[in-house]
């Protein structure tokens, strides 16, 4: 399997992960543009933004009240990171369970070419051509 076809196969599989799981969970992320780029990829589940009206802690205060767990999905570019990292504390001093998991692969897929979620439709596009084009070869 080319490098390609096993980038386009993780993505994929990180993708079907977030889909695949439980209602309780709910996927966290920056802002609109984020939430857009994932429905565009079929993420079809509750996704909620940290920065806007009422931000972090806010939401993190939500979760706890409902009883609901986050997926944290930041961008891996520094801003993210600090994000991510200000989401950690607030959902543990609220009690919420939380996993950032799906985050750290994408980092790990998309760093050489992407930081960003937003930036995810376009380069899974860019994956699934190339990997069409070398099975044609």
């Amino acid at each position: 399997m080319s490098a390609v076809a096993e980038r386009f196969e993780k993505l994929t599989k990180a993708l079907l992960e977030l889909e695949d799981l439980p209602d309780e969970y709910v996927v966290l992320v920056e802002g609109l543009k984020d939430r857009s780029a994932l429905g565009i990829l079929g993420v079809q589940r509750e996704i909620r933004t940290v920065q806007g009206a009422g931000g972090i802690f806010q939401v993190a205060e939500g979760l706890s009240r409902e009883g609901r767990k986050a997926i944290i999905l930041t961008d891996w570019d520094r801003t993210g990171g600090q994000i991510s990292r200000l989401l950690k504390e607030a959902l543990e001093a609220n009690q919420v369970q939380y996993d950032d998991s799906i985050r750290a692969t994408l980092s790990r897929v998309c760093r050489k070419d992407i930081k960003d979620i937003e930036s995810l439709p376009a380069f899974y596009s860019r994956l699934a051509t190339e990997v069409v084009r070398r099975r044609e070869q």
